[in-house]
């Protein structure tokens, strides 16, 4: 990887930008994405299109490694392990960046043999950074945290492409259970890139600001 670290801020202006062009992210207010959470939404993310743009999942994988180094240090892990399953290529890409071991955890037991939640290995009082596509409110992190903690590791960080940066009791959720979340851009800087390269009308793009200012208002009132 190169070891020039671009500033924060361009890297999350290119990681928007990169996102618009492979159409990994959508904006439509007139017909409303669900979520998981059966809420609805203006704007729709999927990082997995990630894996199949050789140029954009190498750069970012670049941005990710250079961004736990600055903000976590060095030497800081001993071992990268990537969330079941749109974590598991990043993991993987993001520890050969950091020439570090890759495991990965799965979501639940997978019910048979050693009935294991972490696959490859991980060993007691090794340091763990969590690579994962997103997250939204942290949520899904957290039992990953668990997983990694009962074989005797560490896991105090945790590394995604993309972050809501919507519900502010996101980095205290993960803080309050000792995890520090570092990400590459938001739904913020999408919404000003997608602005700068004109990738949406006005009336959508206004929309999605409304959207991203109060999102529990806009789902309330399009429920």
């Amino acid at each position: 990887m190169s070891l020039t670290f671009p500033t924060r801020e361009e890297i999350a202006r290119l990681t928007a930008r990169m996102l618009l062009e492979i159409k990994a992210v959508d904006f439509n207010a007139e017909t409303p994405f669900t979520y998981a959470s059966g809420l609805k939404g203006p704007t729709y993310v999927d990082c997995r299109r990630i894996i199949s743009f050789p140029r954009v999942r190498a750069t970012l994988m670049d941005f990710m490694a250079a961004t736990v180094m600055r903000d976590a240090g060095f030497e800081a892990f001993d071992n990268v392990a990537g969330g079941e399953t749109a974590g598991i290529p990043f993991g993987a890409m993001v520890a050969e960046r950091l020439s570090l071991p890759m495991t990965y955890v799965r979501k639940k037991p997978k019910g048979y043999g050693r009935n294991a939640r972490i696959e490859g290995v991980m060993t007691e009082g090794q340091r763990v950074l969590l690579v994962e596509d997103l997250t939204t409110d942290g949520g899904s992190k957290l039992s990953f945290v668990d997983a990694i903690r009962e074989t005797g590791a560490t896991c105090a960080h945790t590394a995604v492409i993309f972050y809501y940066g919507i519900f502010p009791e996101t980095t205290q959720r993960l803080a309050d259970h000792g995890v520090q979340l570092h990400h590459l851009c938001t739904w913020w800087d999408v919404l000003a890139e997608a602005r700068e390269q004109k990738s949406f009308d006005e009336a959508t793009l206004t929309e999605v600001q409304n959207f991203l200012t109060n999102p529990r208002q806009w789902q309330e009132a399009n429920a």
